[in-house]
Formats: structure tokens, C-alpha cells, sequence
């Protein structure tokens, strides 16, 4: 049985993300990468199943179609990395750039009746990818549903180029 104090340690502290591959990012891109990680580091539920004492800093980066998430314990600085492949998750991450530039044009001259049906199917593909990243990391991290959701938005910014 977890503790308070157990809990307040099962979590990312730091976050950063890998930007050598980055060439530059819209105002939308870079609200959404503040805000995601503004998000998860006011309310994250982390905790490799190392069994690593936290909380955690992690930098995330995307090379040779892999994801990266480098885990150092703040508690006694020992760390490690967690590799995934980033193919299960390239039909969500195109599907939900294709949705989210829809969603970005709709706002700008579509009624509110249109956006509301964007969005939700905006959400919906946001709900998919965190869904496929808790799955992936099932044997390697626990994370709850509202951190999977901020990783995916973060994992979706590594993966713009231009």
C-alpha cells in the first residue's frame, strides 16, 4: 500500500524535450508543447517499475523512429532509459495533426456546431494515443491517463521536422 508521501514521489518533476531535430514551431505548436507541459508537471502520476525512488526528471526525444524517455531520480540521481518503437504510434500522430490543422482552420470560419464535431473527434484521437502509450509503457512504467495524454501531445511536437 501506497503512502501521501509514496505518492508525491511517483511523479515527473522536470520534464524536457530533446529540440536538436526541431527547425522551428508555429505559435500554435509552441502554446500547445508550454501548455502540455505545464500540465503534466502541475499533475502526473509516473513510476517505473525499476522501482526507482522519485520524483523523476525526464527528457523525451524521438531518433532512429524511437521514442526516448531518459528518467533520472532526483532522490539519488541513479537513472535509466526507456526505448519504444514509435511505428504502433505513426497513424494516430498523422491522423491527429490532419485533425488538429482542421481544427485550427475551423475555428477561424466554421460555425460553433463544426468545431464542436472536430473537436471531439480531436479529443477522441488524443484519447488513442495516450490509450497506445499506456500500453506500451504497461511493462516498463505506470502512468495514468492524464500524464499519457500530455506525453502524447509532447511525443506529437518531437515529431514536427518544419
Amino acid at each position: 500500500m501506497t503512502t501521501a508521501s509514496d505518492d508525491a514521489q511517483l511523479r515527473i518533476a522536470a520534464i524536457t524535450l530533446d529540440e536538436r531535430t526541431v527547425l522551428r514551431r508555429s505559435a500554435v505548436i509552441e502554446h500547445e508543447r508550454a501548455t502540455a507541459i505545464t500540465d503534466l508537471l502541475k499533475d502526473n502520476c509516473f513510476a517505473p517499475h525499476s522501482g526507482r525512488a522519485g520524483p523523476f526528471d525526464v527528457h523525451l526525444a524521438v531518433a532512429e523512429n524511437r521514442l526516448s524517455l531518459a528518467i533520472r531520480s532526483q532522490a539519488d540521481e541513479s537513472s535509466e532509459t526507456i526505448v519504444l518503437p514509435l511505428a504502433p504510434f505513426r497513424r494516430i500522430v498523422k491522423d491527429y495533426f490532419l485533425v488538429c490543422e482542421t481544427y485550427h482552420d475551423a475555428i477561424r470560419g466554421k460555425s460553433l456546431v463544426q468545431v464542436e464535431a472536430i473537436d471531439v473527434g480531436r479529443r477522441s484521437l488524443h484519447d488513442e494515443g495516450a490509450a497506445l502509450l499506456i500500453e506500451r509503457l504497461a511493462d516498463k512504467a505506470a502512468i495514468d491517463h492524464a500524464t499519457a495524454r500530455r506525453l502524447f501531445t509532447l511525443i506529437c511536437v518531437l515529431h514536427l521536422r518544419a
